[in-house]
């Protein structure tokens, strides 16, 4: 057998890595293992060919023969008969070289085939080669090209960009020029001899001026801008005088025009009817802001310009100056007209009714002037305070000879109500302008009521000089009582005629001043009123005293103190002042030393400086009204309650004072082994303890329960109309002359035989209770 030798070529070596590497990357399962095995048995036992025939005879092999087909003949096989097995041996081997000769040739066939394949792989693999370096040149030519394209397309980029960047900087610096250059074409329009505020460039032209301004007032750092602005600026100060003579020009011209109408209607200037008013002096006047509006809308829209709130606030000043000269007779004439019919209080209503109609009025057509400066009322000041100070000046003279609590409190009340807590709230900022005028008119009249109320403290309660009949107690309330009685009167004024006359003034005095003056005035004027009438009361009590009783005067002090505690309740306030004095009553002494040479006048080296000891000292002293008139209240009570006690029990206190001298002298006695005879007596046997003066005792102050008591009680009911008071006042002497009982029944029940208790004649406690319950 011949054996070829394959040709080694770049492809059949690729192939067999290909497939080694797909053998380890790709291996057989067991199930594929053993079909591959199994078809390798199937092959391994190979048939004979099918003209092939066998026969074997005998179990000594010696007979065997072998026949080939037809088949087999054309093919070429051998037709043979085999005799013995050396010729079977040979003809074997010649089959099987023709076998292997047979193979052999279709496996060089095929070697043959895979090595042209494997010549024309190289070949293409080299022509691939070839085309693949021919790509990457191409590809690095395509790279070199790109990158040139790439440098081309920045740098025409950068170009655009460097040429829009100079364009934009062309532009800045144009429109930056042009604030420059506008100050030639402004200045020869404004000084052109066409240019007027009624032109329609007029407003164009100022707003391009002053953006000049601005602009130029922004960058100072641009060469000769100093110039510029101080050119601009005088452009601009020529703009706005033509406007401020344009304004002052059609003011005056509406003036005169609503002055030749008020002529021409027949009326004088300072006398002309409201219908006439009202048509001329506000309805004409209204023509004139049309023709001013667009000039005065543009100045206020720049009104946070120095320069346009300089001009805006003269022509407000203008304004004002020429609505003041058309109205001012006509308001003073109207104010001195209702002086001279109505009394002050009316007066008053009338004048600031007046007021508030022409301050709404003038607002109202300032508003048509300057829409957007009318919410400041401020700006109608030059107008509206000469306005108001007619009234003011009008009422001043009448207030000051005013002397009437009553009429200057209506005063306040028709100012702080009426005027400006309910009209001027009412109306809004249209009358704002006012309220000044209007505080300071009712700054006066607290000014004149509290020294008026003072006054009257000082006259009529502090210097009170009472009358005969104003200290005629208990006539007064007795006649009082039959007034009541017989007619029906109203209940307050028949009180207020049983009152003390400073004690009437005083409440009625608080109680118009309590709504009309500051808490601090008031509380200032009321300590001082209801200290003074304390004063004055306590002074008519003791008179009353002497005139008519202790009793008397008495009663006529609780009944007066507890109506002016009780007036004074409802008053939120505190009656209490601080008083601060100057005391020099150290620099006094420190001078005495001086003189005797003591100090000297220029030792600076104590520790006090001069000036700290020739300084006066501030003494602070508190007084509180209110509390005096508890603590006088409450003294009067307690003495009036002991005045009774002593008037009904005194006989018994008397005695039961002397029973305990008498026992007290009786145990010291003892002690000292000296007891006089008399006192060692029982106390029945003492000449003022006997059972008899004991019955007169009792039966004296029985009586005096019986007939003195409820005349006390009469009385008290005359001076104290509340039962409550009586109660509370008559309570503590109940508890009093029922304890003096009590204690002279524990004598008796001590001292004394049933016998003779029985023939003394005790009332029981809870007899002498009802007793006493039934005077109430």
């Amino acid at each position: 057998m011949t054996t070829s030798i394959v040709p080694k070529s770049g492809a059949i070596s690729r192939g067999y890595n290909f497939a080694s590497t797909w053998e380890q990357n790709a291996p057989l399962t067991e199930q594929q293992q053993a079909a591959i095995s199994a078809l390798a048995r199937s092959v391994a036992e190979r048939p004979f060919p099918p003209g092939l025939s066998q026969e074997v005879s005998g179990k000594d092999g010696n007979n065997v023969t072998v026949s080939a087909d037809d088949s087999a003949v054309e093919s070429g096989a051998i037709d043979a008969v085999l005799v013995n097995t050396h010729q079977f041996y040979k003809w074997f081997s010649d089959l099987e070289s023709a076998m292997k000769s047979e193979t052999e040739e279709k496996y060089n066939l095929y070697v043959k085939t895979l090595v042209e394949r494997v010549q024309i792989c190289d070949g293409i693999l080299n022509q691939v080669d070839k085309t693949l370096n021919l790509f990457d040149e191409l590809q690095m030519l395509n790279q070199t090209v790109a990158t040139k394209t790439k440098t081309l397309h920045d740098a025409c980029d950068r170009l655009l960009l460097e040429k829009q960047r100079l364009i934009d900087f062309a532009e800045a610096l144009r429109s930056k020029l042009n604030f420059f250059d506008e100050l030639e074409n402004i200045s020869t329009n404004f000084y052109s001899s066409n240019m007027n505020i009624g032109s329609s460039e007029f407003l164009p032209l100022l707003k391009r001026l002053d953006d000049c301004i601005s602009y130029v007032e922004g960058n100072p750092q641009y060469a000769e801008s100093g110039v510029y602005l101080v050119k601009f600026r005088q452009l601009q100060s020529r703009a706005l005088g033509m406007i401020r003579s344009h304004v002052f020009s059609v003011l005056k011209g509406a003036s005169s025009q609503v002055q030749s109408a008020i002529r021409g209607s027949g009326s004088s200037k300072s006398a002309v009817s409201e219908g006439v008013e009202a048509s001329i002096i506000y309805v004409r006047f209204k023509a004139a802001a049309s023709e001013l509006k667009p000039v005065l809308e543009e100045i206020e829209s720049r009104s946070s310009r120095k320069e346009y709130f300089q001009i805006l606030t003269e022509c407000h000043r203008l304004y004002c100056e020429q609505r003041l000269s058309l109205i001012k007779g006509i308001v003073q004439h109207r104010v001195t007209e209702f002086a001279k019919k109505e009394v002050l209080p009316s007066l008053t209503r009338s004048g600031c009714a007046y007021l508030m109609q022409v301050c709404q009025l003038e607002h109202q057509l300032f508003d048509h002037f300057f829409p957007s400066s009318s919410k400041d009322v401020s700006s109608l000041a030059p107008l509206i305070d000469p306005v108001c100070t007619f009234l003011y000046d009008t009422l001043r003279p009448k207030l000051i000879h005013e002397a009437s609590l009553d009429a200057l409190c209506e005063l306040v009340d028709i100012l702080k109500v009426e005027v400006l807590g309910e009209q001027l709230s009412r109306r809004g900022e249209s009358l704002a302008r006012l309220r000044p005028t209007l505080q300071r008119i009712l700054a006066d009249i607290h000014e004149r009521l509290t020294f008026c109320a003072r006054t009257h403290v000082r006259d009529q309660i502090s210097n009170y000089r009472p009358s005969e009949e104003d200290l005629d107690y208990p006539a007064r309330l007795e006649s009082s009582v039959e007034t009541t009685s017989d007619s029906a009167v109203d209940n307050n004024s028949d009180m207020f005629k049983s009152w003390y006359p400073p004690l009437e003034k005083t409440v009625s005095c608080l109680s118009k001043l309590y709504h009309c003056l500051e808490p601090a005035v008031f509380t200032g004027l009321a300590q001082e009123a209801v200290e003074f009438c304390l004063i004055s009361v306590q002074s008519a009590s003791k008179i009353v005293a002497k005139r008519s009783s202790p009793m008397d005067g008495q009663l006529f002090l609780i009944k007066h103190l507890l109506i002016l505690r009780e007036q004074i309740t409802p008053f939120d306030i505190e009656f209490s002042v601080t008083h601060k004095e100057l005391d020099f009553s150290h620099l006094l002494e420190h001078l005495r030393r001086i003189l005797r040479g003591q100090a000297s006048l220029f030792d600076w080296s104590r520790s006090a400086s001069l000036a700290r000891t020739f300084s006066p000292r501030v003494l602070e002293s508190q007084i509180d009204a209110k509390k005096e008139l508890e603590k006088s209240l409450k003294a009067t009570c307690e003495e009036f309650i002991m005045s009774v006690t002593k008037q009904v029990v005194d006989p018994m206190l008397s005695f039961v004072t002397k029973v305990t001298a008498v026992r007290v002298a009786l145990s010291s006695g003892r002690q000292d082994q000296k007891v006089d005879s008399v006192l060692a007596k029982p106390l029945k046997n003492q000449a003022f303890a006997t059972p008899e003066k004991v019955a007169e005792l009792i039966q004296k102050v029985g009586v005096v329960i019986q007939q003195d008591l409820p005349t006390v009680m009469k009385k008290m009911k005359l001076y104290l109309q509340n039962p409550s008071t009586r109660m509370i006042l008559f309570k503590p002497i109940k508890t009093n002359i029922v304890e003096a009982h009590s204690q002279l029944q524990s004598l008796i029940k001590s001292d004394y035989s049933e016998e003779e208790i029985k023939n003394i004649g005790m009332v029981s406690i809870q007899d002498l209770q009802a007793q006493l319950d039934d005077l109430l």
